[in-house]
Formats: C-alpha cells, sequence, structure tokens
C-alpha cells in the first residue's frame, strides 16, 4: 500500500472512509447524511438573515432539479460561478485547476455521479501541510429562494463545482471561512505544489507572455488580479470591466495574425460568471472582424456574457498588477520552457513545528533575548548545482547550493474568522560543530539568506543559493508569544546530502548540581534532624524531607509534597523511597545551587521563571535540552501557566536527571532479554 497521506491513500478528514459508507448506504437504502458537517447554521457560518423568506433549506441536487448531473458533459472553466460568498480566489484556482486534467483527477476522483451507485455521498481531495486528505460529505447543499446560496455552474443542472466547495468548506470548518483569501492557498491545496507572485512589471510584455505560455505548458496553475488601493476599492469595476482586488483564472495564452502583426493574447476568467472586460480583444470588440473565421474557431471565441474574455498582453501588463503562479515541480517555477520529460531533479525535506508561548514563540531579530529560542533546524548542503559566473559574481566561480524554502502557517482560517500571523525564517551560516545555538550567536552572526519582510499570509517562500556547508534555519512569528503550528518544507537539488531536523537533547545531565561540597552548616543540621526525625533504619520520608528543606529555603521558596516526592524517585533509596543522611546532604546541598541559579535568571526577580529563562537556567545547571524539551517540560510543571514559580524550576531538573537512569535501566534489561 502507498504511503499513508500520498494521493493514492490519502488521510481520512475525521476518520470517515467513503468506501464504508458508500457500501453502508447502498446496503441498507438510505441516502448518506452527514452528521460531521451537518446541515444547519453552523456549517454555514454566516449571519442569519431576518427575513424568514430568505431562510436557507438544504436540498439534495435532485430536489433542485430533476434532471441534475455531477457532470454535464466535460469539466470545464465556465462551470464555476461564484454565489453569495467573497471567495473568488477559491473558485478562481478551481478554474485554473479544469484545464489539467491529471490534476483535477487528483482533487475530483473520478467515477462519481448522481445516477449510477448513487447513495447521496461524494468524497474529494485536497493538499493540507505535506499529505493529501479525502474529505466525504453528502450532497445537501444550501438553497435561498430556490437558487443555489453558493458556487454554481452555469449549466444550472450540474452540481460538481458547488460539492468541491462545500468539501473544502468542511475541511476549513465553514463556508464562511472561506471569505476573502490570496488565490496561492487555493492553488497549494488544490496541488500540493508551491505558490508564488510575479509582478506584472517584472518583465516585458512579451517576455511575460513566453514566460506564462511556458507554465501552462509546464501544469502550473496561473491567476491574476489588480491591486486595491483601499478596502473600499475592492470589488469596484474599473472603465474597462475589471473588477479591482478580485481574482482572475489565467487559462490559456494564444496569438493571432493582425494583417502584418502578431497580436499575444490571454485568456481570463472571471470567476462571477459575469462582468467582462470590455476593452480591446474582448468578446464583442471589433478587433475580432478583420481576424479570419480559422483563427476565432481554433480560439472558441464565444460572444457571450460567461466571465471569460480574451485580452491582448500590452494592455493587461497596462491593467493588472501581479501574476500568481503555483508548480507542482520547482523546476517549473522558472516560467521558461524546457525539457518537460526530464527526471525530477529536487529532493523535499519537511517538518511539522509548532510556535509554544513563553517556550518556542521567540518572536523577530527585534527581540534578541528570545529570537534564539524559535524553531532551530539544520541543514547540510554539500552537492554544487549553480555557478556563481550566472548570477553576476564572476569574480568567484564557486558554484552554489540551489535551495527552495517555503514555511507556511496552520489552521488560521477556522470557522468564520481568519487571523494570519505575520511570519518569515531566517538561515545562518554555521562555522563551527553544528548544535543547539544560543543567544550569543544570533546576536554576532547575521543571516545569510531570509523569506523577506515578515508577512502576515499563510507561506512566505524564497529561493536562494548557497555555499556548500552547515546551516540553520529560523522560523519566527514577528512577535513574540504568539501561539501556532507551521510546516516547514525546503527543496534541495538531488544528490545534495541533507540533514534536516531539530537539534537533539543531549543526555549529559547535571553533574555540575550534584558536585558542589556540603556547607558545614548544612551537614550539622541534616545530622542533628536525622537524629530527631530518622526512623529506626537512619532514613526520612518525603515529609520529613520536606520539612528539612523549608527549614533551609527562604519562605517564598519552599518545597511542596509532590517536588520533594520527585527528588527522592530520583535517588537510589532501594524501593523504600526514604533517604539516608548522604542522600539528604547532597540534595539539601543541591537545592541550594539550584536556588542560586534561579535567583540569577530570575531577572525581573518576580519569584517567578518564563520558558526563556528556564532554558538558560537548565543551562546554568548543567543540563542541555532542545525546544522540544524545554516544551514539554513547560506543559507538564507549567500547568497552563505563563511562568514557572522555584519548584516547578527544581521539578524539571528533577524529571531530567531522572530521564538517563529509566533509559540505562530499560536499555540493561531489554539486553538481558535478548540474551535468551
Amino acid at each position: 500500500m502507498s504511503e499513508l497521506g500520498s494521493i493514492d491513500n490519502p488521510v481520512k478528514f475525521k476518520d470517515q472512509d467513503y468506501d464504508a459508507l458508500l457500501q453502508k448506504c447502498l446496503k441498507t437504502a438510505a441516502l448518506f447524511s452527514d452528521t460531521v458537517f451537518a446541515a444547519n447554521q453552523s456549517s454555514l457560518g454566516i449571519p442569519v438573515d431576518p427575513d424568514p423568506k430568505k431562510g436557507v433549506k438544504w436540498l439534495r441536487p435532485k430536489e433542485i432539479t430533476s434532471n441534475a448531473v455531477f457532470v454535464e458533459g466535460t469539466m470545464g472553466t465556465t462551470d464555476i460561478c461564484q454565489g453569495q460568498l467573497g471567495n473568488c480566489w477559491l473558485l478562481a484556482a478551481l478554474s485554473c485547476l479544469t484545464m489539467h486534467p491529471q490534476l483535477f483527477v487528483k482533487v475530483v476522483p473520478s467515477g462519481q455521479s448522481l445516477s449510477e451507485s448513487y447513495a447521496g455521498i461524494f468524497r474529494f481531495r485536497f493538499w493540507q501541510y505535506g499529505e493529501w486528505v479525502e474529505v466525504v460529505v453528502d450532497d445537501r447543499l444550501p438553497v435561498r429562494e430556490g437558487r443555489l446560496l453558493f458556487s454554481y455552474s452555469r449549466t444550472t443542472n450540474e452540481f460538481w463545482s458547488a460539492l468541491v466547495e462545500k468539501a473544502y468548506a468542511k475541511l476549513i470548518g465553514s463556508y464562511g471561512s472561506l471569505k476573502g483569501g490570496i488565490i496561492s492557498e487555493g492553488m497549494e491545496d488544490f496541488t500540493g505544489g508551491i505558490a508564488y507572485s510575479l509582478p506584472v512589471s517584472s518583465r516585458p510584455p512579451r517576455m511575460l507572455w513566453r514566460a506564462i505560455t511556458a507554465a501552462l505548458a509546464r501544469s502550473s496553475l496561473l491567476s491574476c488580479f489588480i491591486h486595491a488601493a483601499s478596502v473600499k476599492e475592492i470589488g469596484t469595476v474599473t472603465s474597462e470591466g475589471l473588477v479591482k482586488g478580485h481574482a482572475y483564472a489565467i487559462t490559456d495564452t494564444d496569438k493571432v495574425q493582425r494583417v502584418s502583426e502578431e497580436v499575444l493574447l490571454l485568456r481570463l476568467r472571471n470567476p462571477w460568471g459575469f462582468v467582462e472586460y470590455c476593452g480591446p480583444w474582448s468578446d464583442k470588440c471589433k478587433d475580432w472582424d478583420v481576424i479570419d473565421n480559422a483563427q476565432k474557431a481554433r480560439l472558441a471565441l464565444a460572444k457571450v456574457e460567461d466571465g471569460e474574455f480574451w485580452i491582448g498582453i500590452e494592455d493587461f501588463c497596462r491593467l493588472f498588477n501581479t501574476v500568481e503562479m503555483c508548480s507542482v515541480n520547482p523546476d517549473s517555477m522558472s516560467g521558461e520552457a524546457g525539457d518537460d520529460t526530464a527526471t525530477p531533479s529536487w529532493t523535499l525535506s519537511s517538518h511539522q513545528g509548532t510556535w509554544v508561548p513563553m517556550c518556542s514563540a521567540g518572536g523577530s531579530r527585534r527581540y534578541p533575548r528570545s529570537f534564539w529560542k524559535n524553531p532551530q533546524f539544520q541543514m547540510v548542503l554539500s552537492e554544487k548545482d549553480v555557478d556563481d559566473y550566472d548570477y553576476g559574481e564572476d569574480e568567484d566561480k564557486k558554484k552554489k547550493c540551489t535551495v527552495l524554502v517555503e514555511l507556511l502557517q496552520k489552521y488560521r482560517r477556522q470557522k468564520d474568522q481568519v487571523n494570519f500571523l505575520y511570519i518569515a525564517f531566517h538561515i545562518y551560516k554555521l562555522q563551527d560543530k553544528p548544535g543547539s545555538l544560543d543567544q550569543q550567536f544570533f546576536s554576532n552572526n547575521s543571516p545569510v539568506a531570509r523569506s523577506g519582510k515578515y508577512r502576515s499570509i499563510r507561506s512566505v517562500w524564497r529561493k536562494v543559493h548557497l555555499e556548500p556547508g552547515s546551516y540553520v534555519l529560523l522560523a519566527s512569528t514577528y512577535r513574540p508569544n504568539l501561539q501556532g503550528e507551521f510546516f516547514l518544507r525546503v527543496y534541495t537539488k538531488t544528490g545534495n546530502i541533507q540533514g534536516f531536523q531539530d537539534f537533539p537533547c543531549t543526555n549529559n545531565y547535571s553533574v555540575m548540581v550534584m558536585s558542589k561540597p556540603v556547607l558545614p552548616e548544612d551537614q550539622f543540621r541534616v545530622q542533628k534532624w536525622f537524629d530527631e526525625k530518622a526512623g529506626s533504619d537512619d532514613r526520612v520520608n518525603a515529609v520529613q524531607f520536606m520539612n528539612l528543606v523549608n527549614s533551609v529555603l527562604e519562605k517564598d521558596y519552599e518545597l511542596p509534597l509532590e517536588t520533594c516526592r520527585q527528588l527522592i524517585f530520583g535517588e537510589d533509596t532501594g524501593g523504600r523511597g526514604r533517604l539516608s543522611r548522604a542522600q539528604a546532604e547532597k540534595l539539601l546541598t543541591s537545592l541550594r545551587n539550584l536556588q542560586s541559579i534561579f535567583f540569577q535568571f530570575d531577572e525581573d526577580s518576580s519569584g517567578t521563571m518564563s520558558p526563556f529563562e528556564l532554558s538558560l537556567a537548565l543551562n546554568a545547571a548543567g543540563v542541555e535540552c532542545d525546544n522540544v524539551v524545554v516544551q514539554l517540560l513547560w506543559e507538564r510543571f507549567g500547568a497552563g501557566e505563563q511562568y514557572l514559580p522555584f519548584n516547578g524550576f527544581v521539578s524539571c531538573v528533577a524529571r531530567l536527571q531522572v530521564f538517563p537512569l529509566i533509559f540505562e535501566n530499560l536499555e540493561s534489561k531489554g539486553a538481558k532479554k535478548s540474551k535468551y
């Protein structure tokens, strides 16, 4: 079986198995009703209309029209029209997808019908942060006043596009959560590719046309839009019939011969299904009168209001600002023609990560005391594939390694809210042996590459050329202590030996804490305490040890019984859970040392410690561990609080000291068992 999360073995969203549900429905002759994404207001995610006449009903296709079909003929760009939801970004991406059958069938599996083996259940697949997810939906669709409320087809009895929209809404949380977005989100989720922006002004018109043509030939998805100068401008129609701040799909390129002039054209589509461009080369423009019928037939020129139109490349460059491209293969991102039969030359490494407030959410470089706490990932590059000469560095003709990095933040479009954090990544060159890097390293070194300014969008990416060597990549939010999850993927040229991992935790646990000599006054206190309190075995229990410790420590730093039990657990008591005199002396000395360290790193004298301070304090105590371990410790001993008291710090150290002993014991037992 294919790997879980691949297109052939997608993850089942909410554990709903399409085949099992379909067979159950067919066997019982009952139409599927989805309880996960129910036909109710919660799934709509939009305000209720106060007018009772505009109430929403959930109807199946054949309840809307008797001759309903999943697909009428073939799927095409004009099948998709935007309803009463501001999700042109998603529908424009879907329009682009219909131009590439081999990509389309990944999202819309074949063999689905409203007649044959019909049970009111359908399935669709979307890429989500490194894996393909299969979403199952029933075919009950929201209807208002007899019309589909959201996406619909120009062919009124066709319903595939409305069902794709419903499945994506279920994946995200609700229809309302689809409002407003960047088309690159939809493009990536329909293909698993990397989306990027190309300013129209970056290339001369004819060169831009060639780049778009080559990208379409390589099955890239393309769209474009006109920038809106303000929120009020979004949705306004220009004198040329174009909508500002609105996503248009680029569905084709072609050229026509007008007398002795060759005219380069682009075909665009407005997801609304109406409101078309009315300038040169538009549907009803007289420019077409001088073009022979053979050329018009080849372009399938249709003078109907369907949202699709042709536009000359010069006018396109004058009127539009940005082209969005999404390429499945990084080789396609050049936008130039190439050998499509060539074997893919990239290796992908990926990582799922989190930003945890007060722990691994260190913020930007403006916060040097915490920036270094952001998740760190190592890259080792060795295979040279790009000559510096190609990039204008003719004085140094050393070859470099091509690296493409994309950072995506996860689950920020949920229910009826969209809340993207400002994110970026930085890459640093490592000079010494790789390891978890501290504040001093990042204060003394500048990044060799970065994604650019922090941006409040789902993903940021950058293609860079680095010299062979070891690097560390940091993923961060602009402000510290913001909760979030992310997905990081790095493409390198095949043949490059690339390690890609979070720095590991070492197990050289704090010999230093235990190594200081016992103070004479502590030794006297312990001896006296044992003489008065110890049992017949000359040992003290956890309660007696707690009273001893708290008679020495300052009042605000006394330890509770549970912490004392944790300290005893780390000692070899022969299973009795009681301390000897020597053990009590050693622990008391260690606690004095830990209290001294706690004072040192409690910089605001609050009597508590943040996770950023915790990591430094653990290092001072002889414990080196990565962000993952600190995060786990905080979740265990921080109890959901933002600050840790002294007894929590002691518990962290005690727990880390016990881990190596447990592992050694387990390994020892495992070795013994393996002999027999």
